[in-house]
């Protein structure tokens, strides 16, 4: 963790009165482009953190388009953007606001769904973390951040220009390369084969078939460890949740989705968001038996039936398994009495 005066190099945040964020690397010499001029680094170099800073007037011709400068005529507002005058505040960005603005090759996981990932996955300062899919490195930072130094984070990425651009962002952040990080390239199965048997406390998979890499996952994870999966869809989620329970070494899955909604605070003016973060994807969550073990189980009805498909059924076989199917959830006595009050009302409207 950084403290004390910004040096160069480091990334800043620059905050206006409209909370509008500006993430950037201060370079000596170098500027930050703003919608109100510019942003001098110089300036900033060997402030704390807190600092308020005026952006200063930029040349009006370099608003312009050059090459097609009528392009421009009919949008005044782009000159005055080169008017400074306008006050920032500068902090080290959290490494929500990190991630959110780092440079990214594919789509990064939403803090909400790395946050959850990090509380229900129980993982803690000197923990030995295996990770399936860097992406950009949102999660792996926060990874490497959880285990601390003390740690161990071992990530496997299938593509070496994703590896390059995570390890790129994980170098920015912590100003060198993560000592306790271990990057790998190649597919999940066969460079998890190389690993020591067990050696993990945790297993975090964000890739597209998570299900069908629980052979080697449960080879490398410790008995008791925990594997959590990342998915954006039903259909991923459901074929992830079977293949742990036909496993028969996995604990019952858990299954969470994040929804996120900020709000608004002025005075008596207290009210959601307009937006929110809705859907972002499926978290599942189970926990290793230990060999020889067998997952203990919730013994369904015999008569239940959950797995074919209704569209296979005919008609009586249809009627005959409603509830079995769970299609009716109310009783036949409960429905005589909707139906003697709903014929008690329709015959008041007629008459």
């Amino acid at each position: 963790m950084r403290r004390g005066p910004l040096e160069a190099g480091e990334k800043v945040q620059f905050t206006d009165r409209r909370n509008k964020k500006i993430t950037d690397q201060l370079v000596v010499g170098g500027s930050t482009q703003t919608d109100h001029g510019l942003i001098l680094h110089d300036d900033v170099i060997g402030l704390t953190e807190g600092t308020v800073v005026t952006t200063v007037t930029a040349k009006r011709e370099a608003q312009v388009n050059q090459v097609h400068p009528e392009r421009d005529a009919a949008k005044p507002w782009k000159a005055t953007r080169a008017i400074g005058g306008w006050q920032y505040a500068v902090m080290r960005p959290r490494l929500a606001d990190y991630v959110l603005s780092m440079p990214r090759g594919a789509q990064i996981m939403y803090p909400k769904d790395i946050a959850q990932v990090i509380q229900l996955g129980d993982i803690r300062t000197g923990h030995r973390v295996l990770e399936s899919g860097a992406g950009s490195g949102a999660m792996s930072l926060n990874l490497l951040d959880a285990v601390g130094e003390g740690g161990e984070v071992t990530t496997i990425e299938l593509r070496p220009d994703f590896a390059r651009v995570a390890e790129a962002n994980a170098t920015l952040y912590y100003g060198r390369r993560p000592q306790w990080w271990s990057l790998k390239t190649g597919d999940f199965d066969s460079v998890a084969a190389e690993l020591p048997e067990h050696h993990y406390d945790r297993i975090m998979l964000d890739m597209l078939d998570p299900w069908n890499r629980l052979e080697q996952a449960y080879r490398v994870i410790a008995p008791g460890g925990v594997i959590v999966a990342y998915v954006t869809t039903t259909t991923q989620m459901s074929r992830m949740v079977e293949a742990l329970r036909d496993a028969g070494v996995w604990t019952e899955p858990v299954i969470q989705e994040t929804l996120e909604r900020s709000w608004k605070a002025q005075g008596l003016a207290v009210r959601p968001d307009h937006q929110m973060i809705g859907h972002t994807g499926f978290l599942i969550v189970s926990r290793a038996m230990a060999e020889g073990f067998t997952a203990l189980r919730k013994r369904e009805r015999a008569a239940k039936d959950t797995v074919t498909d209704v569209d296979d059924l005919t008609d009586e076989e249809r009627e005959a398994r409603l509830e079995d199917l769970e299609l009716r959830d109310i009783s036949d006595r409960k429905l005589r009495k909707v139906l003697r009050d709903l014929d008690r009302m329709v015959d008041a409207l007629e008459g």
